[in-house]
């Protein structure tokens, strides 16, 4: 069917509403990427197997559907069951019968399949877990709770309610007002207004305008747009829709990673429903307002997540930026007026269109409005997505949500904002998560990244690893970012190979600043961000590898040996743990370390219980004799 106005909109979402009602249960199986990646997809099949076997009826009583990530990823497949909010974790293929026949038909939890807190506190219902409860989902409300590739199911949960609102009742003009007094902030990166970026495209005249929604995500760890893509394209869509009614454009791309190949496939299955039913393409509700999304993969090029780079890339250019003074709302794709926004930014404006502008703001910090979606990954015991409002600290994030660190092990940094983002200390737990708190302390909110790091983490090896990855990602179209990072690279390379002098610091701050008033775009001068961002908040460990020849952390294979100390009780962990059998000793006796043989994993140091290994330097000799 095609829907030709208002009103055969709500008659079809209240059709839908009515329908969802009458479901008692939803049994709801998260298919998101890392869960599909366990065998979600063979639960849920199994499961309506076994429903249809037992005689249970499915589709008024008990619904079964998969959705997209409902954020607990580490805990992995999960299945909610709705509405009462029970909840299993790492579940099995094998445990499917007994969902069935003690869940679904008993009514009756199994306890080994409920979340449990590292105290042993098990917890039954969803909200109720730490991790979830402080959390505040907006650009992820619906995930979790529909079917991504039923519009229908997102219809009756209010989906493309806020686009109807806006084509058959706003004019452009009050739709980019309320954007404006939201307050929201594009939350790819840059986080610039975007009512003010929507109004400057406007402002910029011409007949043909473009909208172009990034999914490129390429930052390492970062999953939050593609989980939204996953799990709620119509969200996406619907906030597309508004943002090119409010600036009159008729054509949108959604670039998309190539990697991500199941938002592909969801984004393209809500493109063609939502041009069925008529929410897309020509004459819109029959308000002569059309408009038509393209999908568009990208090759996987980093520098791509820039705006210009990313717009050449659609002509079929190389992705290459333009220089800073093009403004992309005057001259973007094909030097023509356009807004580019990333997936969270448009998945929350039918929220604000909703709910309201000042609803919105109430939420946040005076210049930071709103949620944000994060990745919580490294080692911290709760990894996953999680939507938090701004402001909150990163002391709650970590310990809270995350729920502290793996192992009982000290936390040491954590690095925001992506492979451009800084590394921020122990001593600054306390700062409120928002884009300006974030830049003074020399990293950034980026799209939303967020890696936790122990004790055991080198702070000049996480300089080099995330300078290597920017120096093979830069397009080379700028000396400062071209030459600068191969330069960097060099100097961390020979740092943490026992090559460094200290005079390599002071060159180090001359490039960084070269990098940040030199490059061409965002890409190059943020670059510096990780290695000045350790160099001012951990100097203390390039002193340590250049002075001593010594990587605290036992990380840099070529300035570490591990020795056992007095402290050996005989025990046998660390040699059990050692993958090249280098460690020698009779069982209550002291263990002695063969260095000839031993490939500076760090294994054992990771398994001893009674604090007898230490980490020695480059130039220590061992006083066991094993040295060789």
């Amino acid at each position: 069917m095609r829907i030709n106005s208002s009103s055969d909109f709500y008659k079809l979402r209240d059709k839908l509403k009515a329908d969802l009602q009458k479901e008692k249960r939803r049994i709801v199986v998260c298919c998101g990427t890392g869960c599909l990646a366990r065998g979600s997809r063979k639960i849920a099949e199994s499961l309506r197997e076994r429903l249809a076997l037992s005689g249970v009826e499915v589709g008024v009583e008990t619904t079964l559907k998969m959705s997209g990530c409902h954020g607990l990823c580490q805990k992995g497949p999960l299945i909610a069951f709705l509405p009462d909010g029970l909840f299993y974790e790492r579940v099995k293929l094998e445990d499917v019968p007994e969902i069935v026949d003690r869940t679904v038909i008993e009514g009756k939890p199994i306890g080994r399949l409920l979340h449990k807190e590292p105290d042993g506190t098990v917890i039954e219902h969803y909200r109720q877990i730490p991790f979830v409860k402080p959390q505040r989902r907006v650009s992820l409300r619906n995930i979790g709770l529909i079917d991504p590739a039923d519009i229908g199911d997102a219809i009756a949960h209010g989906v493309y309610e806020s686009a109807v609102e806006v084509l058959t009742k706003w004019d452009p003009e009050k739709v980019i007002e309320e954007v404006e007094k939201s307050g929201l902030r594009g939350c790819g990166g840059g986080g610039f207004p975007t009512g003010r970026k929507w109004r400057s495209c406007v402002k910029a005249g011409g007949d043909i305008r473009y909208i172009i929604c990034n999914g490129d995500e390429g930052d390492p760890g970062a999953f939050m747009d593609r989980s939204i893509m996953e799990g709620d394209p119509h969200s996406v869509l619907e906030g597309m829709i508004i943002g090119a009614y409010a600036i009159q454009s008729h054509e949108g791309y959604i670039y998309v990673r190539h990697e991500y190949r199941l938002a592909v496939k969801q984004l393209k299955k809500a493109i063609e429903d939502a041009k069925e039913l008529g929410l897309l393409g020509k004459n819109i509700l029959n308000t002569g307002f059309d408009f038509e999304i393209t999908i568009n993969r990208g090759a996987g090029a980093f520098v791509c997540g820039e705006s210009s780079a990313l717009m050449r890339s659609i002509e079929g250019k190389i992705g290459e930026p333009r220089a800073k003074y093009i403004h992309s709302v005057e001259r973007g794709l094909y030097d023509k007026p356009t807004v580019l926004n990333n997936v969270e930014t448009f998945a929350n404006i039918p929220y604000i269109i909703k709910y309201g502008a000042s609803n919105f703001a109430s939420v946040g910090t005076e210049k930071s409005k709103g949620t944000k979606v994060f990745s919580l990954t490294g080692k911290v015991r709760n990894t996953g997505l999680v939507e938090v409002p701004m402001g909150i600290t990163l002391r709650e994030l970590i310990f809270d949500i995350g729920g502290g660190m793996l192992d009982g092990r000290s936390f040491k940094a954590v690095q925001t904002g992506g492979p451009s983002g800084g590394c921020i200390p122990e001593k600054l737990l306390d700062l409120p998560v928002d884009f300006d708190s974030l830049t003074e302390a020399g990293s950034m909110m980026g799209s939303g990244g967020m890696i936790v790091m122990d004790d055991r983490t080198c702070m000049v090896d996480v300089a080099r690893y995330f300078t290597r990855f920017l120096a093979e990602e830069s397009c080379g179209k700028c000396v400062p970012c071209r030459e600068g990072l191969k330069q960097l690279l060099h100097i961390l390379d020979d740092i943490t190979a026992g090559r460094g002098k200290q005079e390599d610091l002071a060159t180090i701050e001359r490039i960084c600043d070269a990098l940040r008033l030199g490059s061409l775009c965002a890409f190059g001068t943020s670059a510096a961000n990780p290695v000045m961002s350790t160099l001012r908040y951990f100097r203390e460990e390039y002193d340590a590898h250049i002075e001593q020849r010594r990587c605290p952390a036992g990380v840099c294979k070529e300035l570490t040996r591990f020795v056992i100390t007095d402290k050996c009780t005989g025990c046998g962990l660390c040699a059990r743990a050692c993958p090249v059998q280098a460690i020698q000793g009779r069982p209550k006796e002291k263990h002695t370390i063969i260095q000839d043989k031993c490939t500076k994993c760090g294994a054992c140091y990771e398994a001893c219980k009674f604090d007898a290994i230490s980490i020695e330097g480059k130039d220590h000799l061992n006083s066991q004799g094993t040295d060789k």
